[in-house]
């Protein structure tokens, strides 16, 4: 049982009768006297277990988009039910509440807290929905709190409250911010692939077209059957090959679990989240340039694995794996990352490794291994940058010279390790947050302009 303001007010009434009748036994009778009144108004008040409670979400949300809880409320008890309603939900859920007088908080007065609460009176049998909008900030599977009905008797005085457990879960799916990168990329792909002349050889090439021989022109490609035929000297014309194999590995590993800047609540994201922005932009834009797509995530098992997809069904089946992904505060088995690309890439692929560049992480891991994969495909290991790093490398107040000083160094051991993976084949990236999948996009098209993959 739970008391209200009615009834501390109704006993701080009893200082008139005190003031009266000024003895200890009219204190213990008022005293009496709420507490009975108080336990038949709990008793009177329709039974919170009684209450049948059905939530309805959808499957999935974007990050950043709105969704909305729908909670049923019936009463089944014989009494008629006066209660306060509370639709619990995770705290990277923001909920708009309600006020405890039923009426919806205005635009301009509304306030972001974890609960709903709704005011429902309900005669016996009667039932209603109750609305909850959700604005998730957080990627992930969110499951739904208990529901808490508070349900009070005619005086007001006081309340019997239950939580029910009624299972709920939203799925909270990628952004995919850098969408907005994709447009340019495309032209970019469509102006490489709709060139007359693609001069690249080796490995990774498709035969284009012929045309007659110009000055500069490499006599290797020379078609001399074709020369014979026209009677003029006629070359050979390559376009980047289509149809070739990219793997985004996304390393799950602890540092994967470092957040990056600073985000709603003085938090910024974790660095996964960024790589998962990366490899979602990557995905598309490969698969748009006809290769084959397969992305897996990785610590010291496989977190996630989407091969097979392609064209439409590419970014959903992406955004759904990707969506429960979360880092783990272990070390990357990194032996065990090269036995996972050997088992689902038989043939030379682009390879493309979204970790931190951390210095120790580096030596220690991956260092041992680059060589494995150099050898048999394009490499290119992309990382974030926090950018206040930054920010704190430019500081030249007096009181932060130490700071900007720590961050210059950390900048020079990044830059060591970048140019140690490069010199063993690897192409190496770094980039802030909302600059890292657009330049792995490009990275790409570089790449595949110049015939390396």
């Amino acid at each position: 049982m739970t008391i209200t303001g009615r009834a501390l007010a109704l006993a701080a009434l009893g200082i008139v009768p005190v003031l009266l009748w000024p003895a200890p036994g009219t204190v213990l009778v008022w005293a009496g006297v709420v507490a009975a009144a108080c336990v038949a108004d709990a008793l009177l008040a329709a039974s919170p277990r009684r209450v049948a409670l059905t939530r309805r979400v959808p499957a999935s949300v974007r990050l950043g988009e709105s969704a909305r809880s729908e909670l049923s409320v019936h009463n089944a008890a014989g009494r008629r039910l006066r209660a306060l309603v509370r639709d619990a939900w995770p705290p990277s859920l923001a909920v708009s509440s309600h006020d405890d007088g039923g009426a919806a908080v205005g635009a301009a007065s509304a306030r972001t807290v974890h609960t709903a609460r709704h005011r429902v009176a309900l005669a016996p049998g009667d039932g209603t929905r109750l609305v909850t909008p959700l604005l998730p900030t957080r990627r992930g599977d969110r499951p739904a709190g208990p529901v808490t009905v508070r349900s009070f008797g005619p005086l007001g005085l006081a309340a019997r409250q239950a939580s029910i457990d009624v299972p709920a879960r939203l799925r909270v799916l990628p952004e995919f911010a850098s969408r907005r990168h994709l447009p340019s990329r495309l032209a970019r792909l469509r102006e490489m692939d709709g060139r007359s002349a693609v001069q690249v050889r080796g490995e990774g090439t498709e035969f284009d077209s012929l045309r007659e021989y110009v000055v500069g022109d490499d006599v290797r490609s020379i078609d001399w059957r074709a020369t014979a035929r026209r009677g003029d000297v006629v070359v050979r014309t390559w376009r980047p090959e289509r149809d070739r194999r990219v793997l985004i590995v996304l390393d799950t590993g602890r540092t994967a679990a470092t957040r990056i800047g600073t985000g709603p609540g003085g938090t910024g994201a974790p660095r996964l989240d960024a790589s998962i922005e990366a490899a979602l932009l990557l995905a598309t834009l490969a698969d748009r340039a006809g290769d084959r797509v397969q992305v897996i995530a990785f610590d010291r098992s496989l977190g996630a694995r989407v091969a097979g997809a392609s064209g439409p069904r590419l970014l959903p089946e992406l955004a759904e794996a990707l969506a429960g992904v979360e880092p783990r505060l272990l070390e990357t088995d990194w032996p065990g990352l090269v036995g996972q690309v050997r088992a689902h890439v038989s043939q030379r692929a682009l390879v493309v490794l979204l970790t931190a560049l951390d210095p120790a992480a580096v030596e220690t891991g991956l260092l041992g291994v680059v060589d494995q994969l150099v050898d048999r495909h394009q490499v290119v290991v992309a990382g974030v940058v926090d950018p206040e790093v930054a920010a704190l490398r430019d500081g030249r107040e007096p009181a932060s010279v130490y700071d900007a000083a720590a961050a210059a160094r950390g900048d020079l051991e990044h830059a060591a390790v970048a140019a140690v993976l490069r010199r063993h084949g690897a192409e190496v990236l770094e980039a802030p947050p909302e600059l890292l999948p657009p330049r792995l996009a490009d990275t790409y098209l570089a790449l595949k302009a110049a015939g390396r993959l």
